[in-house]
């Protein structure tokens, strides 16, 4: 069992900058592979990047590339969305999730565990 916490979401000017974390509990953070995802309103959720055990594996959405970094920090059981060049579009609920296995992942039905989601918006 895995419980996520997200946070560091906030309200942000276009062209800014902030950075989401996701901290887990237990003890086995570095067994699953993390990713990050989105949903704007009356939206469905969407893959935004994603991390594997170790970080030496990564992949991105087309929308997040050249702007957002995913890192993981594994002795802090924490995984990182660096998001630079805001803009209005990336407005979402943005959540993290953690998938047991080897194979990095942009499907959200692999992931076995979601925290509660941290609210970014991008005023224009």
């Amino acid at each position: 069992q895995v419980q996520l916490v997200e946070s560091g979401g906030g309200l942000v000017q276009a062209g800014g900058s902030l950075r989401v974390s996701c901290a887990a509990s237990g003890r086995t953070f570095n067994s699953y592979i993390m990713g990050w995802f989105r949903q704007a309103p009356g939206k469905e959720r969407e893959f935004v990047a994603a991390i594997s055990r170790s970080g030496d594996s990564i992949y991105y959405a087309d929308s997040a590339k050249g702007r957002f970094t995913i890192s993981r920090d594994n002795a802090k059981n924490t995984v990182y969305l660096q998001m630079n060049s805001l803009k209005p579009e990336d407005t979402a609920v943005y959540y993290c999730a953690a998938r047991f296995g080897i194979r990095v992942s942009r499907g959200s039905g692999e992931y076995d565990y979601w925290g509660q989601g941290t609210q970014v918006t991008v005023s224009s």
